[in-house]
């Protein structure tokens, strides 16, 4: 199974970088608005977001402009776990693997308090099975007993495919939002 990940991570790839530039960002402008929807709908005041890596959907104008509006927490991980921290434009830093993180003194947010988390993945399919970079670090949150907020997967639609190889611990989307 773990080769057969590692070759649909590398198909998924070359499909992303032969994304043109403009029309991604036209695809996630569009792509936010369908998250700022079902957001509404769900009544979310703590919204999960991420910071996004070059060959995820830029997510940035919609972490900037909930944050005016609701509480925005962003992962942050250390050694093996991550966790979500408060949001401040003003206090991030760049921490595991080159992304962007909420700095050193951010609050921590326990995960009952998170009404929605906005979950990046290398592919899904459209009922909710997705499939992250290997690391497993949102499987292993989203899995905490505590957990229960809507899990929203964004992606490309050159991300969704009919099948993904899924395992025991991998954890399933309520929602995935593609364009």
């Amino acid at each position: 199974m773990v080769e057969e990940k590692a070759a649909l991570r590398k198909m998924i790839r070359s499909r992303l970088l032969a994304l043109d530039a403009s029309e991604k960002d036209a695809r996630s402008t569009v792509l936010v608005n369908e998250v700022k929807k079902h957001l509404a709908v769900s009544g979310a005041k703590v919204v999960a977001l991420f910071s996004p890596l070059r060959d995820e959907v830029p997510l940035w104008s919609l972490v900037e402009e909930l944050s005016s509006t609701m509480l925005v927490v962003l992962p942050k991980v250390q050694g093996e776990t991550m966790d979500f921290y408060c949001y401040s434009p003003e206090a991030m830093e760049c921490g595991a693997f080159g992304i962007m993180e909420p700095a050193g003194d951010a609050r921590a947010v326990m995960p009952f308090e998170i009404d929605a988390v906005v979950v990046p993945g290398v592919a899904f399919t459209k009922d909710g099975a997705r499939m992250g970079r290997g690391k497993g670090f949102y499987d292993k949150y989203l899995s905490k007993n505590e957990f229960r907020a809507l899990k929203i997967g964004v992606c490309f639609k050159e991300q969704v495919l009919d099948g993904l190889p899924v395992e025991p611990h991998d954890v399933k989307m309520d929602v995935v939002i593609y364009v």
